[in-house]
């Protein structure tokens, strides 16, 4: 019993540790004072600066547009490298093929993102909106092609199976009942993708170019000469579309997951 209380306040400490922060910031976004360790009052006047500062808004367009991007793209790819690892067993180069999707996993970001700049150079591709999009997508696949390997790896291929041998091809096979029943880690994969993109500062540092700067990079450059509650209040607005994400998310999550389990008691019936 007192093993389990102790676990609970370890926990509880925990969680304060990590979300009381975040909770101060949001709640002196609403301040009115300018000064952001003093309380001066309840105010929206920051949410209305903030949206008046093209700068800022500049830098949180380019980093919603990079962050979809990188994060549908690299889904792709990583729902593609989990499938060659899983379905084709030991092919050649096989090994090789899998230390380069997971390399960014253990990659310090400095060298990723040091790297990257030297390749674009050498290829004489100027940084911009798309160097760092290639960037961000070069190290979110390896994180969704993890999250739909470990689905994969439980897959029932009976499935498959029985769609085969009633003759639907395998492309469509793949699209009517393999995509399906692994779309909510495609979910969860995009998701990661997109939250990773959306706090990466050192590669797209390392990447970006004239109109591109991302809001992370913004931010710490205003940080470095003082935070405003600006700052803040851009800040909340990312935590608030973050969470709201993550609830769609589960909620899709949850909703294709009573699908499968109704659609398997159907077929269990039928038989």
């Amino acid at each position: 019993m007192k093993s389990g209380k102790f676990d609970s306040t370890i926990l509880t400490l925990g969680f304060a540790f990590l979300y009381i922060p975040i909770i101060i910031l949001v709640i002196y976004s609403f301040n009115e004072s300018k000064l952001v360790t003093v309380w001066g009052g309840f105010s929206l006047k920051w949410y209305r600066e903030m949206w008046s500062n093209a700068g800022l808004m500049s830098a949180a367009w380019v980093t919603l547009r990079v962050g979809l991007l990188s994060a549908s793209i690299g889904t792709v790819l990583g729902t593609l490298a989990a499938l060659a690892l899983v379905r084709y067993g030991r092919f050649p180069g096989r090994l090789l093929f899998s230390g380069m999707v997971y390399a960014p996993l253990v990659m310090p970001e400095v060298i990723t993102g040091l790297s990257l700049l030297l390749l674009f150079v050498a290829l004489g591709i100027d940084r911009s909106l798309m160097t760092v999009t290639i960037a961000h997508t070069t190290f979110t696949m390896c994180y969704v092609a993890i999250v739909v390997q470990s689905r994969l790896l439980t897959f029932d291929m009976s499935l498959e199976e029985a769609a085969l041998d009633l003759g639907c091809p395998p492309f469509k096979t793949f699209f009517k009942i393999t995509l399906p029943l692994i779309m909510p880690a495609v979910v969860s994969g995009w998701m990661l993708a997109f939250t990773l993109s959306l706090d990466d500062l050192v590669i797209a540092s390392f990447t970006t170019g004239p109109g591109a700067t991302t809001l992370p990079i913004k931010i710490y450059s205003q940080v470095r000469l003082g935070v405003t509650p600006e700052i803040n209040a851009v800040c909340s607005i990312l935590i608030g579309l973050v969470t709201i994400g993550v609830i769609i998310a589960s909620i899709t999550t949850k909703r294709h997951e009573l699908q499968r389990q109704r659609d398997e008691h159907v077929a269990a019936q039928t038989a």
